[in-house]
């Protein structure tokens, strides 16, 4: 029997499966377990406790986007080998979205209610990306972990000391990431423009400040 060859069209499709899924649905559990699940819980003030889950749902709506960006980029990617990688670290940020979405339920607050926003705004650039091309892809790629990685130091600088479930999740992340950049790199990423750099990073803050509140 002859195989189906997989469309764009098709990809796109399957695109949206997965929007759908990371929106409304609990994220799959094919991971390890949140590595501060065994961590006995501390006692945080009102405060403490608003701080820290403001910070997780930041952290949550940057995993949102996250599985948005590496679906958007695989459906656009032109290399097959290109593709996989991009769908192996969604994958892997699955397991963060799972881990935050849990440590903000812990923490007695709601994930973003922009989720769509985020989810749609990431997978159009994704696409884009891809588009673009292979090497400018990876590059996107670098450049956005190592963002994220510098946007997770700042949340270990501003959680609460005595929350340390949040930081052994934050701290297993920052690990993560930094790995996923380094693997772009060595797949041939290219650096991307000062102008793309700047305005990736605006939008980053833009993200971030909203989710804190919203």
């Amino acid at each position: 029997m002859e195989s189906r060859h997989i469309t764009l069209v098709d990809r796109l499709i399957g695109g949206l499966d997965h929007a759908l899924r990371t929106i409304a649905g609990p994220a799959p559990i094919c991971g390890p377990a949140s590595p501060g699940g065994r961590i006995p819980e501390r006692e945080l003030t009102d405060a403490e406790r608003r701080l820290a889950g403001r910070l997780m749902r930041v952290n949550h709506a940057g995993e949102i986007a996250a599985q948005a960006l590496y679906q958007g980029q695989a459906v656009g990617a032109h290399a097959p080998e290109v593709r996989e990688k991009m769908e192996q670290a969604a994958r892997e940020e699955n397991d963060h979205l799972r881990w935050t979405d849990e440590r903000v339920r812990e923490l007695g607050t709601h994930t973003s209610y922009l989720a769509p926003l985020w989810y749609g705004g990431s997978f159009t650039i994704g696409v884009l990306a891809g588009v673009a091309g292979d090497r400018w892809s990876l590059g996107f790629v670098a450049e956005t972990e190592h963002q994220v990685v510098a946007h997770i130091d700042a949340h270990l600088e501003r959680l609460p000391h005595t929350d340390d479930r949040s930081r052994a999740i934050l701290e297993r992340m920052r690990a993560d990431e930094s790995r996923h950049a380094t693997v772009a790199i060595e797949a041939g990423a290219a650096e991307l423009p000062s102008l793309v750099r700047s305005l990736m990073t605006a939008t980053s803050r833009l993200m971030t400040r909203t989710a804190f509140w919203i």
